[in-house]
Formats: C-alpha cells, structure tokens, sequence
C-alpha cells in the first residue's frame, strides 16, 4: 500500500490537487486549470467530480470552479463567504456547504474539517477584488484512508500545534513557494508541529517569485523522521 494509504493523489500543478478514494469518490481541490501556466494539457477532463473544495477566493485556486461546477454538479465546500459570492455567480452545485473555521462536515465518504490559516481572501468579480471571508485550511479524512491537512496559502503559525492535537493530521500538503505563503524552510517547522510524517509540498516554482524549492525543505527536514513527498505535476501517486 502507498504512503497515502490507497488514497490516489494528483497534483495538476501550483495549488490545483485531485484525490480519488478507495470508494472512488472523486475531488477536486482549488481548481485552476485555464490559465495556470503548469497544469498539463492533457489532464483538463475529469470523468466525474463528486467533491470540490476551496480554501480560499483568490483566483489561482478558483479560477475554474464555476466551470467545474457546471460540469459536474459536485458538493462545494468553502468559507461561508466565498460560497455567497459563488452562487451569486451562478454556481451550479448539487450541494454547498458554506462552513466557517473549527467545523466539520461530512460529504460524501469524506469528514472534512475547516481550520485556520493565515493569508488574504478575496474573489474577483467584473476586475474588482470582493472580501471572500478568511482563508482557510481544511483537513480531510475519507473512511479507510489516511488524515491529509491542506493547508492552502498560508504563513506559518504558532496554533499549527493545535491541527496536531485537535486532527493529528498523518499527511500534509503544504505551500513552499515562499513571498505569497511561507517558503521551504517554515514549511519544515510546520511540518513538526504538525506532526504528520509526511509531507506533500506544492505552490512553488509557477512563476519567478514562487522560488522554495523541495530539496530546500528535505534538507531541513533531514533526520527528523518525516518523509517528503515530491510528486511530479499530472503523475497520480501509486
């Protein structure tokens, strides 16, 4: 069984992830397809989206959920606010689930969980940015499979501790890019108070600025006990 125990994992570049469980449920997490410079070409249909989730409003991780939505009808789960905004924008959605952070919710064979990050939110609409609610990470458990925390776009922060003791969280998705969220090195600090053993790094390397770099974070990671997983843009996990 693979280090995520059989969840199916895909990252489909920056911030953009697709996970498929053991009960085949599919999910679509911060989706930006059009217009992100990396996502592959190749990966821009899904069969079926059964879930999307969305930490926050900004456009690198909503840029294509309406277009998702009208696809494929799936349970949206997002900050109270930005589900506002989103159906104020004709999301089309069997379900939505608006929650705000320390909420759990289940959809699906999934318990979500919504905790606190620290970033910015906002949703654009006609050009002009509208306050989306605070960001957010979410911590997901699927029956029979592993507790992943999606941190989203965040810095680090001293109640990370806390995801540890309220989720023990056993896998981590984390931003590295640095200058927008928190580089390589305090997403290794992170990853220790989190206390997951291992780690996923993503939102670095799509443009210049997004300059963290995985091999930075292994290497303040070493000797620690935690694994660094680097996964290779539209390649899903074994």
């Amino acid at each position: 069984m693979s280090r995520l125990g059989g969840i199916t994992l895909t990252w489909l570049g920056h911030a953009t992830l697709h996970l498929e469980t053991a009960a085949g449920t599919s999910i679509l997490i911060d989706p930006w397809i059009d217009g992100n410079p990396v996502y592959p070409a190749d990966k821009k249909k899904f069969d079926k989206v059964d879930v999307m989730l969305l930490t926050h409003g900004h456009s690198d991780h909503t840029g294509s959920a309406l277009d998702v939505a009208e696809q494929h009808n799936p349970a949206v789960v997002c900050m109270v606010e930005l589900g506002d905004l989103l159906e104020a924008q004709g999301l089309k959605s069997r379900k939505l689930v608006a929650m705000n952070l320390g909420g759990t919710t289940h959809v699906e064979d999934l318990e979500i969980s919504m905790v606190e990050a620290r970033h910015s939110s906002s949703y654009m609409i006609d050009g002009k940015p509208v306050y989306a609610g605070p960001p957010a990470g979410l911590i997901v458990k699927p029956a029979n499979g592993p507790v992943i925390y999606f941190a989203g776009d965040t810095s680090l922060f001293g109640d990370m501790k806390l995801i540890k003791a309220l989720y023990a969280p056993e896998v981590a998705v984390l931003p590295i890019g640095d200058f927008y969220t928190m580089g390589p090195k305090h997403a290794a600090i992170a990853a220790e108070w989190i206390g997951a053993k291992t780690v996923i790094p993503i939102h670095f390397g799509t443009f210049p600025v997004l300059r963290g770099r995985p091999d930075t974070l292994r290497e303040a990671l070493e000797g620690k006990g935690i694994d660094v997983l680097e996964l290779t843009i539209g390649e899903p996990t074994a």
